[in-house]
């Protein structure tokens, strides 16, 4: 699995974000990066973690297509385990997020392993099929959780893409009951309005926890 790696400004930073991006997210890492400079004064190194297929490579387990006939794959453990091997420095912390379906993986990925501590949701998917279920009945395994949604998404005409409004709500008030540290944020827009600055306000909420 690809992956670039963005140093800090001072070469020995601690502090590791790693984010499964597609084509599309990969040109605008550096802007995020910019952002996330500017909306904190903590240092950081970012992997971005190239995901070819996206439908297989982040899904958690199989599910029918919602749109066109690409099914949903059950990948997610497999590029989980490729993502770990960038975390073998234990005395480094590691935050992991995504955007959309890279943002329910990430999710997921918490509920799986300890190594990270805090995840950067935003704009997930968690409308997918039986992950609220999933998440009710799991164990967390971090701290801390950004979400947000755009204040459009959940106004679309597909009605399991309808449910996202629904469902991160009820996300959110399960993390809250569990005693996790969360917020949910609302931004302006559809589920594609200015992923880059989504991501980067969520990785700058969790180093400002810091």
């Amino acid at each position: 699995m690809d992956h670039i790696e963005y140093g800090s400004k001072s070469k020995n930073t601690d502090i590791v974000l790693i984010q499964p991006v597609n084509e599309f997210e990969l040109r605008g890492i550096e802007n995020e990066i910019s952002i996330i400079r500017s909306l904190s004064s903590c240092d950081f190194s970012l992997i971005a973690v190239k995901i070819e297929d996206w439908n297989r490579e982040l899904s958690p387990w199989k599910a029918p297509a919602i749109f066109g006939n690409d099914d949903f794959g059950d990948g997610a453990n497999e590029t989980l385990s490729q993502i770990l091997e960038h975390c073998r420095d234990r005395d480094k912390t590691y935050y992991l997020g995504g955007y959309s379906l890279a943002g329910l993986f990430a999710l997921w990925a918490v509920y799986q392993t300890d190594i990270f501590s805090g995840v950067a949701a935003a704009s997930p998917s968690v409308w997918f099929p039986g992950f609220d279920e999933y998440m009710k009945n799991g164990d967390i395994k971090t701290g801390m959780v950004y979400l947000s949604l755009g204040d459009k998404e959940e106004k679309v005409k597909n009605p399991v893409m309808a449910l996202v409004g629904e469902r991160i709500r009820g996300v959110a008030a399960c993390l809250e009951k569990n005693g996790t540290d969360c917020i949910l944020e609302w931004n302006q827009g559809n589920h594609f309005k200015e992923p880059d600055v989504r991501m980067a306000k969520a990785f700058a909420w969790l180093l400002n926890k810091r």
